[in-house]
This record gives C-alpha cells, sequence and structure tokens, in this order.
C-alpha cells in the first residue's frame, strides 16, 4: 500500500456525535483540512445518512444516546463493509478501545484529542478503506476468472479473450467463436452463457458435424408426429429445448446449406418451425457457435451462405492456438496435473525440469486438449517416457541423416507454396493414404489434416 496522503477534497467523512458543540469542533477541523463532512447526533440518524449519502469514512463517538457507536460498527460492517471507521473512546477506557478493534473498526481515538491526532487517524481510515476496495476488485476478478469455466492462462492473447468475453457476455449478441481445434471455443462459449443472465437457463452444445444430414432438421428444429418415416410422437427440436437459454453450434461450417437457411431466419426472426408444419414458434435463444474452418473463404467459394456469417459474425472471439501462448504452457500443466490427480484419486505426482522442457518445445497441433490427455495419461501411468515420445517422434525432429538434399534458391521461395508441395507429394507418392503419408513427414495425423485443411488440399 502507498504511504501517500490520500486527497482530503475527494473524501468524505460522516461525524457522529451527540454533544452539538464537539460534533461542530470536530466537524470544522475536518473541513478546515479540505474534508467534506456529514454531521449526525445518532446511531438512527448516522443510518439514515449513510443510505442517502456516499461516505467514505465514519467518526463516531461511543456513547451515542440510548445506543453506542459500537452498534453503528455493526451496521457499516454489515452494510457497507469497505467503509473507514474510527471511534473516539473516552479518556482511559481501553476495554472500549479493544472491543472496537475486535468487532471491526479501523482505529480509535482517545478524548481529548488534538487536531494532529483526528487527522492521522481518519487518514488511517481512509487507507484501511481503500485496500478493502482493492481486496474486493481482486475477489470480484477472481471470481469472474473461475466463471470462465476451465479457461487457464495469462498469456496477452488470452487476456483479450477474458476483456471481450466479459464484455459481450451480459448482452444477447450473437457470437462467433474461431480457433483450431482443441483450443477451448466450447469453454469460452460456455463461459458467456455462465457470466449472462441466461446463466440459470439451459446451455445446449450441438455438434454440427456430428448430425446425420437426414436427421439434423428434426434434431434441430423439431418434427410433428408422423413428419417423417418413424416420427411416432412430437420431437422438441434443440432449439426448442434451450428457450430462454443459450444453443452452441460447434463446427457450423459443417452445417448443410438447406439448414442454414432456417439457421439465418431464426437469427433474422427469432421464430422457428417444426418439421412437418405450418406454425411459427417464437423463440428467445441466444446462439454461439464455433468453427476451425475459414467460413468467409468457404462464403467466398458458395460453401457456406454469405448472408448467414455476417449474421453469426456479429461479435468475433479468436482463440489462440497453444503455441502461440507458451507462457501459458506451465500453468496449464500444474492446472491439468491437480485436476486429474482428484478425478481419478490418484497420488499426486509432479514433472522433472526436462519433462517440463519437452512439454515447452513440443508444438502442440491437437492445442489445450492435446496437453490435456497428455498429462492425464502421465497421471495414470506416471511415466515421464511418454513426453519423450511425445517429443522425438510427433515434433518430426530430424536427424542429418533424414533431411533432404534441398539446395535453397539466391532470391529466396515462398515457404506456404514449399509446404504445400511437401503434403501434395507425401499424398501422392502413398496413392492418398493420410495416414501413411503423415508418418512419412514424422507428423502427427491430427497436425496433417490440419495443413491439408489450410492448404485446401482433398
Amino acid at each position: 500500500m502507498s504511504n501517500e496522503t490520500i486527497s482530503n477534497e475527494t473524501s468524505s467523512v460522516l461525524v457522529v456525535e451527540d454533544d452539538p458543540e464537539q460534533r461542530r469542533l470536530v466537524s470544522d477541523m475536518l473541513q478546515a483540512s479540505g474534508y467534506q463532512v456529514l454531521a449526525a447526533e445518532s446511531v438512527e440518524e448516522a443510518i439514515l445518512t449513510l443510505k442517502a449519502h456516499a461516505v467514505d469514512v465514519v467518526f463516531s463517538d461511543w456513547k451515542l444516546g440510548n445506543l453506542s457507536g459500537i452498534e453503528l460498527l455493526h451496521y457499516v460492517r454489515r452494510n457497507q463493509v469497505e467503509l473507514g471507521f474510527v471511534i473516539a473512546t473516552a479518556y482511559g477506557t481501553i476495554t472500549h478501545a479493544v472491543e472496537a478493534l475486535q468487532q471491526g473498526a479501523d482505529d480509535y481515538l482517545p478524548k481529548p484529542f488534538q487536531r494532529q491526532e483526528l487527522l492521522l487517524t481518519v487518514q488511517k481510515a481512509l487507507k484501511a478503506k481503500q485496500l478493502r476496495s482493492q481486496n474486493q476488485q481482486l475477489s470480484e476478478q477472481l471470481s469472474q476468472q473461475q466463471k470462465l469455466v476451465g479457461l487457464v492462462g495469462n498469456a496477452p492473447c488470452m487476456q483479450k479473450v477474458y476483456q471481450r468475453i466479459d464484455k459481450v457476455s451480459a448482452t444477447n449478441a450473437t457470437v462467433l467463436i474461431l480457433g483450431e481445434s482443441g483450443t477451448g471455443k466450447e469453454l469460452a462459449a460456455r463461459a458467456l452463457h455462465e457470466q449472462s443472465p441466461r446463466a440459470n437457463e439451459k446451455f445446449i452444445a450441438i455438434n454440427c458435424g456430428a448430425i446425420a444430414e437426414s436427421l439434423a432438421e428434426a434434431e434441430l428444429f423439431g418434427a410433428e408426429k408422423g413428419a417423417f418415416t418413424g416420427a411416432e410422437k412430437l420431437k422438441i427440436g434443440k432449439f426448442e429445448a434451450a428457450n430462454n437459454g443459450t444453443i452452441f453450434l460447434d463446427e457450423i461450417g459443417e452445417l448443410p446449406l438447406s439448414l442454414q437457411a432456417h439457421l439465418l431466419r431464426f437469427l433474422q426472426e427469432g421464430t422457428i418451425t417444426r418439421l412437418g408444419s405450418h406454425q411459427d414458434i417464437q423463440l428467445n435463444v441466444r446462439v454461439i457457435a464455433a468453427t476451425h474452418r475459414d467460413l468467409q473463404q468457404q462464403a467466398s467459394t458458395g460453401d457456406f451462405r454469405e448472408d448467414l456469417y455476417y449474421r453469426l459474425n456479429v461479435v468475433p472471439i479468436h482463440m489462440p492456438p497453444l503455441r502461440e501462448r507458451q507462457q501459458d504452457i506451465p500453468l496449464l500443466i500444474e492446472h491439468f496435473l491437480a485436476a486429474h490427480v482428484k478425478r481419478h484419486q490418484c497420488d499426486p505426482v509432479s514433472l522433472s525440469e526436462t519433462a517440463y522442457r519437452n512439454l515447452l518445445d513440443y508444438h502442440w497441433p491437437g492445442n489445450v486438449r492435446e496437453l490435456a490427455n497428455r498429462i492425464e495419461r502421465f497421471v495414470l501411468l506416471n511415466d515421464e517416457e511418454e513426453f519423450h515420445y511425445l517429443t522425438n517422434e510427433q515434433t518430426g525432429q530430424a536427424t542429418d541423416s533424414l533431411l533432404p538434399d534441398v539446395t535453397f534458391p539466391e532470391t529466396g521461395y515462398h515457404w506456404d507454396n514449399f509446404e504445400r508441395f511437401c503434403l501434395e507429394q507425401a499424398l501422392a507418392r502413398h496413392q492418398g493414404n493420410k495416414t501413411k503419408a503423415a508418418k512419412y513427414l514424422t507428423m502427427s495425423y491430427k497436425a496433417f489434416l490440419y495443413r491439408l485443411e489450410k492448404y485446401q488440399i482433398n
């Protein structure tokens, strides 16, 4: 805490004293020093003043008619806990002073007192009030962080994610969460829901790529009895089930074009129509979508509706890949170690410095999800060899004997074109077998698929 004197001009003090002369004297001393002063002659009047005005410090006498400053102190600590509080006690009544401090007063001042003693005591109470306010803000920030449902990390790119979630969570705005697989897009969606006024309503998550196209319309928007073969009773769709809550459409880029029109209509009008019905149903559902695809690119090729893309992309949130937030890896490791030890009721385990270095050096194509899985395996097996295998085999660390003989041109070359060429050559060499091509390039299968998609190689 800084030792600087807090500005009197912006600080207000409530003086509570039943002796009119003493009340005027204390008020005059404080006003002369620049404080804004309010006054009350009883506990009851002081409480009414506190309800009507913002105050920084209460300076109260011990004896106030039939009540005491302790009753006022109890009220303040129950209702305005951050306020500074000083109690004035009669000369020699040290037991009163001790009781006041035990009950939560910031300081006491024995009568009679000098002007300088009064000012120093009020300054002390102001600093205590400021410290309590800071602690309250930190507690609220911690609570807010805890509400982010599993999102862990302090890297600047993650701070931007937290800030954007904080800004839009309380609104009904449609959010599009972008990022590679395994970066925590669903966790971000859940955080948006948990911090919203809809937190006590349903959060329904749907993987659009996992629904059979023939069943997708009924699954999302519902179906009347007899609407199709096998529809023996009314089916309530996911949107209707999520009414007043949030629906999370993961892998939105996989949604069939026929259903994109239905989703666009809902975003525009807030209504759905069950399959086999002509009756519109008005719903109140917040839509959060996510994808690892480039929807703008898909829209330009006609694989995704352009009007739907702009409807979804009202507020974009980009989840950074783990390789862009390397400083968070130790924090994530400790988080997952503790979580998996608790989940599987295993003995606590720790990593060696070498293991930490291996994990930091790995490029994590599967992002946070891959790291969580690897740490879970380590907790279950307690074998660091898993990490050595991960680093040496899957990162494609090549020995000199495995490096191809490549001559670099003087004028340089386009890396993306070269990488695309290598991927295509590996596929051609193995007749399109992606598993064999990935192994040939000593690359994880998931990383290989990601690069195929990056360069639109079919």
